[in-house]
């Protein structure tokens, strides 16, 4: 799905544990590391979107977590043009994103890259809450940060971070 601007709709996961860290996770066969992200289907709102892509992407259930807060509106970032494909008549130039920000409330919990038929990842860590910025691909470096940045007072009562 594709928007009329050429924005795909997306949902971006930020899971943050209570030792004030978050998790990141390595793309499958690549050394490219990201916070979870998915699209959001044809008559999906995005906070379906959220926890389908959670459990499918990292084995993550609903009551597993909390939802601390989500970005008041899409942050939109475009893709490099080697990137930039066509899908069906329209062609995709970026994506637009609703951000969520998460509380891990299931300390137990390991995330599963095998729920889904095809991974997306295949290991993470667990880093500073601002160590991804720094970290990600460059073209999703501003989203990111207008993500982490607008998201960040909602950590302040959850967990010992110091944002």
């Amino acid at each position: 799905m594709i928007d009329q601007d050429g924005y795909r709709p997306n949902v971006g996961i930020i899971l943050a544990h209570p030792t004030g860290t978050v998790l990141w996770a390595r793309r499958r066969g690549e050394n490219a590391w990201q916070f979870p992200q998915g699209g959001v289907r044809l008559g999906e709102t995005p906070d379906d979107a959220l926890f389908r892509e959670l459990y499918e992407e990292l084995g993550v259930k609903p009551q597993q977590v909390a939802v601390l807060a989500h970005t008041a509106g899409w942050l939109r970032y475009q893709l490099p043009k080697s990137l930039i494909r066509q899908r069906g008549k329209q062609t995709c130039i970026g994506q637009k994103q609703r951000w969520y920000l998460l509380a891990l409330t299931d300390l137990m919990m390991t995330p599963k890259f095998d729920v889904a038929d095809h991974p997306e990842f295949d290991a993470h860590q667990w880093v500073s809450y601002w160590y991804p910025l720094s970290q990600v691909i460059p073209f999703k470096r501003d989203v990111y940060r207008r993500a982490l940045t607008e998201l960040s007072p909602a950590l302040r009562w959850f967990g010992p971070l110091a944002c």
